[in-house]
């Protein structure tokens, strides 16, 4: 599948969900109500994201899905602290930033058809997610790790060691 035709199924399905849930929520009003799904000054930050998004398929600049996730990433970790007031929990949240860099990578990499920017986005996702329980475990609600949190580090560690000592056919390729 080209290019043009992948950009144009993305943003058909991106329409058809969007259109969809709009639908929904004027039809059945209470459906917002039922999922607790309050319109506030986050989805400002989520709709810019989307208008990234949106802006690179428009051009057919798929690595556009970087910055869009990134800043849609940090509108609904806004949204939710905004919801649940818990202000605080930026000593962990922001751990998820790179998480949502990597998504962008995967959808670039589905929308430009590059497999290496797929598994790149795909690492970043692993580390992003570590990096979330590690601190999460520090200052947040993953307290129940408590002094086994290391473990993680050394975990991802040894999945880097042993990676970096593996010959792969794969890389010497690209």
């Amino acid at each position: 599948m080209n290019r043009d035709r992948r950009t144009s199924l993305v943003g058909g399905l991106l329409l058809i969900v969007l259109g969809t849930l709009f639908l929904i929520f004027r039809l059945f009003p209470g459906v917002r109500a039922m999922i607790g799904l309050t319109f506030t000054w986050p989805f400002f930050i989520v709709a810019v994201g989307g208008g990234l998004f949106l802006i690179g398929l428009l051009t057919g600049e798929p690595e556009m899905a970087v910055p869009a996730c990134v800043v849609a990433g940090i509108g609904g970790i806004l949204y939710w602290q905004n919801v649940t007031s818990r202000w605080d929990s930026w000593a962990y949240v922001w751990t998820l930033i790179p998480g949502f860099a990597g998504v962008g990578h995967i959808l670039a990499g589905v929308l430009s058809g590059k497999a290496k920017s797929i598994r790149e986005g795909l690492e970043t996702l692993v580390v992003s997610g570590v990096l979330f329980v590690i601190f999460a475990s520090i200052f947040g609600p993953f307290a129940f790790l408590g002094a086994y949190w290391p473990v993680l580090l050394i975990a991802l560690g040894v999945v880097m060691l042993v990676r970096a000592l593996l010959p792969s056919s794969r890389r010497s390729r690209e």
